[in-house]
């Protein structure tokens, strides 16, 4: 059950926001295995200027179509399966149009114990909900 928030500058439609998100959503569900519905996603647009994404030493620039993604999820998961997560997201977004060098992802990981669902219980660990695997 990621948690995803996207950033992104202003100037793209509802239809464009709604296709980046998705795009992010099926590379998570294809990748991780998760439930269709485990869909949590934050996709904030910002005023030009608002937000900073050098190319860190790496040679490109990137441009205002970058798209700043965090993902929150819990630990577990190897470094081959966040590559690949990393790889179908770029995929994804560069079927519609995104340039490779304006996706930046940033990936967190917790335990169980920090998630909350509702009703102010932590359902993994009261056992409402089982804890993904994959």
């Amino acid at each position: 059950m990621p948690l995803v928030r996207i950033d992104v500058n202003q100037g793209r439609s509802a239809e464009e926001l709604a296709a980046i998100s998705r795009a992010i959503h099926d590379a998570i569900v294809s990748e991780y295995e998760i439930p269709e519905r485990d869909y949590f996603h934050i996709l904030t647009e910002h005023p030009e200027a608002q937000i900073v994404a050098q190319d860190a030493g790496l040679g490109f620039e990137r441009s205002l179509g970058v798209i700043m993604i965090q993902i929150f999820t819990q630990a577990g998961r190897t470094q081959m399966a966040k590559s690949s997560l990393f790889e179908a997201i770029a995929g994804g977004l560069s079927e519609l149009g995104v340039k490779g060098e304006d996706v930046f992802i940033g990936y967190m990981e917790n335990s169980p114990g920090d998630w909350s669902f509702g009703f102010g219980r932590s359902q993994y660990v009261t056992g409402e909900l089982a804890v993904p695997r994959k």
